[in-house]
C-alpha cells in the first residue's frame, strides 16, 4: 500500500519565525550563536505521519511557472513551541527542484535526484520517531507559494 502526504504550509510556526527575525531587527540585537533565522524567502512546511513505518518512492513536485524550491529538513531534536531553529538541526542533504525558462508546460519538474532521493529516504526514518516533521522551503528564481505544489510518496510496511 502507498500514500501520498502533502506538504502544509505552516502559517503560525512561519510567523512566530518572522516576529522572532523582527523582534531581533527592532531591538538591533544579533541571532543566538548557530541560530538559524527565516529568511524573507522562506516559509515553514509540515508533514503530518498517520503511519511510522514508511519506505520512500518519490517525489511529487509541481512547479506552475519556471522557479528553484529547495526544501530543507530539520531533525527530530528541534521542538519549534520550545526553542529556536540551531543551523545544526537542518538536515544534508537538502531537496533542490526547478523549472528552467525555456521548459514546456509538461516537461518535468527537474532534481539533483540522487540527493533528493537520500533526502526521502531519511525523511522516511525520521517519521518512525515522529508524527509531524517540519521543513524551510526557500523559493527563488521565480517560485512562490502559491506556484508550488509538492508532496512525497511513501509505501506502508506491513
Amino acid at each position: 500500500m502507498s500514500g501520498c502526504l502533502p506538504f502544509r504550509l505552516d502559517v503560525e510556526l512561519t510567523e512566530v519565525m518572522r516576529l522572532r527575525v523582527q523582534s531581533l531587527q527592532q531591538r538591533g540585537q544579533k541571532r543566538q550563536e548557530g541560530e538559524r533565522l527565516l529568511q524573507g524567502n522562506e516559509a515553514v512546511y509540515r508533514l503530518d505521519f498517520s503511519n511510522q513505518s514508511l519506505q520512500f518512492l518519490h517525489w511529487k513536485v509541481w512547479l506552475a511557472q519556471p522557479g528553484r524550491l529547495t526544501i530543507m529538513g530539520t531533525s527530530q531534536l528541534w521542538t519549534p513551541d520550545l526553542t529556536n531553529l540551531m543551523t545544526r538541526q537542518l538536515l544534508e542533504p537538502a531537496g533542490v527542484f526547478w523549472r528552467a525558462a525555456g521548459d514546456g508546460d509538461d516537461a518535468p519538474v527537474q532534481c539533483y535526484e540522487a540527493d533528493a532521493d537520500e533526502f526521502g529516504e531519511r525523511i522516511a526514518e525520521l517519521a518512525k520517531v515522529r508524527k509531524v516533521m517540519y521543513f524551510l522551503f526557500a523559493f527563488s528564481e521565480g517560485c512562490s507559494p502559491e506556484t508550488v505544489d509538492c508532496s512525497i510518496t511513501f509505501t506502508v510496511d506491513k
